[in-house]
């Protein structure tokens, strides 16, 4: 069986990015595909809090063509963020308190990046609107967050992700705020039976997630979140190496 391995949250940081990914030897000096038959899932959060995400999602189709489509990519919150901010601007959403500014607004706070929103073209909107949100890859369940949110979504996993899909090309603030919301989500994962829920609705024998940094939400510093963290028995998979906080990347090999 090929080698599976999975990152998350670059969050802009290009350089770092490839860095990781040449360490992990997937990629050679050039950034180019090296890793022969080895997978690559990336976890969500390419864009805010650093200086180029649209490099790292350039990367990304870049690796995904080299690689015959071993490299593939799951939607982040901050996709979701930068989506709406494309979407609707500054429009209000009218009962949401952290409207200000609307989903522009909102996503400027959250570290989005003007020169991420001004470059979107044509393919990356096509791009970012068919990323799955969930799939099982070896027997495990990879996820953005570390939420049972997924749950609200569907039964299945094709459920999920189809009901993602056309929240995104819906034009009903609503739904996206519903959307937004959910992928905030955080921290449920620390409880057995919330991962039970979730492996036994999609499948797997552990979950792996990025969103919450093992730096702030985990509590290692950057000299100890130097690999992927396990939980809740060692059934769920931690690999937010906290980049933007002074942490790295964490390209980690599953299988």
């Amino acid at each position: 069986m090929p080698p599976l391995f999975a990152a998350s949250d670059m969050h802009g940081h290009r350089t770092e990015f490839r860095d990781a990914l040449r360490e992990a030897g997937l990629v050679d000096a050039a950034g180019d595909w090296c890793g022969a038959d080895a997978r690559l899932w990336l976890l969500g959060d390419y864009f805010d809090r650093g200086p180029d995400g649209l490099g790292i999602v350039d990367d990304i189709r870049r690796l995904t063509a080299q690689s015959g489509g071993n490299v593939r990519a799951l939607l982040g919150n901050h996709e979701v963020f930068l989506l709406a901010a494309h979407r609707f601007g500054t429009d209000p959403v009218p009962g949401w308190p952290a409207s200000e500014g609307g989903y522009y607004g909102a996503w400027r706070r959250y570290g989005g990046r003007e020169n991420d929103l001004r470059g979107l073209t044509p393919g990356h909107l096509d791009w970012l609107a068919t990323l799955p949100a969930l799939t099982v890859a070896d027997d495990h369940l990879l996820a953005h967050c570390d939420s049972t949110a997924y749950l609200e979504f569907g039964a299945t996993l094709t459920a999920v992700n189809d009901h993602v899909t056309g929240a995104l090309a819906s034009s009903d603030p609503y739904i996206w705020l519903h959307l937004w919301s959910r992928f905030c989500g955080r921290g449920d994962l620390r409880s057995p039976a919330a991962v039970d829920k979730l492996l036994s609705a999609y499948g797997g024998s552990a979950i792996v997630h990025g969103h919450s940094t093992l730096l702030s939400h985990f509590g290692l510093t950057p000299a100890q979140a130097v690999s992927a963290h396990r939980y809740t028995g060692g059934r769920v998979i931690a690999v937010d190496g906290g980049v933007f906080e002074g942490g790295r990347i964490l390209v980690t090999r599953l299988t």
